[in-house]
């Protein structure tokens, strides 16, 4: 009992073997009584009436006794049953019975003879019925005109009425066993097949545990266990997923922070040798140094805003922010960071721009995110665009690039976390978090980012903004 395969086994067997003792104790007493008793019955009193027909030809059969037992005698032959004559009084005239010669002629208390004289029928008389002992009588006038001159019993012993039964008896159990094991070996198979895949997604679970390597397990069993095995399924590809995400993270982590601290390694090194004597070359170092710095920064703040997508919703601050001096604040480094790469820099916000309810920082991340990869995959005298605007459809801003542009294929993916170009046109560095974080945190704002490009006519980035953004109490708090 202590495997799910036993007990499933049992609840099988159990109940067919409750209703098979029962159904076979419940068929053996209705064959017996209900049947063969009554079959027997049915018998002797056909029998007695045709023997009661016959001596009723006989009249002096009832007062001379050797034409009694002649009659007998004739009679008895053909009969199954033990047959005997009684007079009205109960006196015993005679018998097949060779035991009973030595009572010919005495009076008996026959059990039914009253019963007979009274009503001038048939009557069953049923003795005692233990088992291989008894017998059955019928008890049959025998008229001559309109007056019964005597009985005729007819008597068939139990014990061959048992000796036939034994093998009826024994055929209904051999049925019944038979039935039984044929329920018990579906009952063993049923349990099986439901085994089957529960063991292999318990042994799938413990591999994993055990850090081996996932795999999927056949959807195999009743819809409940086929509902199981999809759902692991899912959650061992989903581990799968993650798994090759985190290595693809920890190898672009390696790689992202790797670069600015050899270039900060090496601009330290510089210095340490004379260079901040020249205070051009010490200018230039330490520039490049802030910059290193700064790029790092970013990196971490990417880390930071995947982390906190990872606990849950975010936790959003919307406050009424006018639109046109908060984009011009907060794209006021984007364009010296573009001007010092060599790149035209024009921006367009009407003055008209409304008031939006937006969480000014994350905003701000997600925009900056936008403006980066503009700026940063826009090679030397391009050009980057940066508008915004209102209309029917909500707030807009725009963000429009003179850069490589992005091939069909790949304009869903670019905004899959860690995803890098395999063309390496746009993506030939980087963590490939940027464009990620941007869309989750532009739809904590119930917006949405569009992206129209093509490849060598640049790319343009469109962040969508509801007029009438959520409320607060809507984005909950973690």
């Amino acid at each position: 009992m202590r495997t799910l395969r036993a007990r499933l086994t049992i609840s099988h067997i159990l109940p067919l073997l409750v209703v098979i003792l029962v159904v076979g104790i419940a068929l053996t007493y209705l064959l017996e009584t209900q049947v063969l008793l009554a079959e027997l019955n049915n018998e002797l009193e056909r029998q007695a009436m045709l023997v009661a027909s016959l001596v009723a030809a006989y009249p002096r059969a009832w007062s001379d006794p050797t034409t009694a037992r002649e009659f007998v005698a004739l009679i008895g032959e053909r009969l199954t049953a033990q047959m005997a004559l009684f007079g009205t009084d109960g006196t015993l005239i005679a018998s097949t019975d060779p035991a009973d010669d030595k009572s010919l002629g005495q009076r008996f208390d026959v059990p039914g003879l009253s019963q007979v004289l009274l009503t001038g029928a048939a009557v069953r008389v049923a003795q005692e019925r233990s088992q291989g002992t008894g017998a059955t009588d019928v008890l049959v006038p025998v008229w001559v005109g309109r007056s019964i001159v005597g009985v005729i019993r007819l008597s068939d012993p139990l014990a061959s009425v048992y000796g036939r039964f034994a093998k009826t008896r024994t055929l209904i159990i051999a049925v019944l066993a038979g039935g039984l094991l044929v329920g018990s070996a579906v009952g063993w198979f049923l349990a099986l097949d439901l085994e089957r895949p529960l063991r292999r997604a318990a042994q799938a679970i413990s591999a994993m545990a055990g850090g081996q390597p996932l795999k999927t397990l056949p959807e195999q069993g009743p819809e409940e266990v086929r509902l199981l095995l999809r759902a692991f399924n899912t959650l061992a590809e989903r581990l799968q997923s993650l798994e090759k995400a985190r290595k693809r993270l920890l190898a672009n982590l390696v790689h992202e922070l790797g670069r600015p601290l050899g270039a900060l390694l090496s601009a330290i090194q510089a210095l340490s040798r004379g260079a901040e004597d020249d205070p051009a070359m010490r200018h230039e170092l330490l520039t490049g140094m802030e910059a290193e710095v700064q790029r790092t920064e970013r990196l971490l703040a990417d880390l930071t805003r995947l982390y906190d997508q990872s606990l849950g919703p975010l936790e959003m601050d919307f406050k009424p922010t006018p639109l046109r001096s908060w984009l011009a604040e907060v794209l006021g480094p984007w364009r010296e960071a573009a001007q010092n790469k060599g790149l035209r820099w024009q921006l367009d916000l009407p003055d008209d721009l409304p008031i939006a309810s937006v969480d000014p920082d994350r905003m701000a991340q997600a925009l900056g995110n936008v403006v980066s990869n503009a700026i940063k995959y826009t090679p030397e005298g391009g050009e980057v665009d940066v508008s915004a605007g209102a209309d029917g459809q909500g707030i807009w801003i725009r963000v429009r690039d003179s850069g490589p542009g992005i091939p069909p294929e790949e304009q869903e993916r670019i905004f899959t976390p860690h995803y890098r170009s395999p063309a390496r046109r746009r993506f030939p560095q980087g963590m490939g978090l940027g464009l990620s974080i941007a869309r989750d945190l532009v739809s904590a704002h119930s917006g949405r980012i569009e992206l129209e490009s093509a490849v060598g006519a640049g790319s343009t980035f469109t962040i969508w903004l509801p007029a009438h953004p959520p409320q607060p109490e809507e984005h909950p708090a973690r």
